[in-house]
């Protein structure tokens, strides 16, 4: 008995410490009414390497090393999602879902609104000033993506990383729906 325990302490400070080098999760900077934020990045999320184990490996995570960083203070969430992989990096929104609800009520108090979608960084940057915040080279170059190529933030044009075809929707000659050309991944 007493090995399983010491194996299960084990497995949960390697998943810990596995998500610590990762830095998926980190708390940085504030926003411009002085909430601290905690910025999440899928991409760089080791769902792979943690297995089954993701869900249980996030709410310690938070439990243990994100609210203890934030103490009383309110907070905001910045999730980024560029890149992420359902087979590689992306935990599912299960363990998301599950993470969030085994928040203490205390903190899901000082969560500052629970979902606000915001498809490009100029938008978040209405919020928080930019040095206040480290965004991945990945996030940016989709960012840079975007503007350079508005369509595919509605969905209608799909970038080569997510599809083997692009779709140009403003020369395509076909009654076919927009719908049903999107690349979902």
């Amino acid at each position: 008995m007493v090995i399983t325990v010491e194996k299960d302490a084990a497995a949960g400070g390697e998943a810990a410490l596995l998500l610590e080098r990762s830095r998926a999760i980190t708390v940085q900077g504030r926003d411009r009414k002085g909430r601290d934020v905690v910025r999440v990045v899928g991409s760089y999320f080791p769902a792979r390497a943690l297995g089954g184990r993701a869900e249980e490996a996030l709410r310690a995570y938070l439990r243990e090393r994100v609210l203890p960083a934030i103490g009383d203070r309110e907070f905001v969430v910045v999730y980024m999602h560029s890149r992420v992989d359902r087979g590689g990096n992306f935990p599912g929104v299960g363990a998301i879902r599950g993470a969030y609800e085994s928040l203490p009520a205390a903190a899901k108090d000082r969560l500052y609104e629970k979902l606000r979608y915001m498809s490009r960084l100029e938008y978040m940057w209405v919020h928080m000033d930019k040095g206040q915040l480290e965004v991945p080279d990945c996030v940016l170059e989709h960012d840079e993506e975007l503007e350079r190529r508005p369509l595919m933030d509605y969905g209608i044009e799909a970038t080569e990383s997510r599809c083997v075809y692009e779709y140009d929707a403003a020369s395509m000659d076909t009654s076919a729906s927009l719908h049903s050309l999107r690349c979902v991944s």
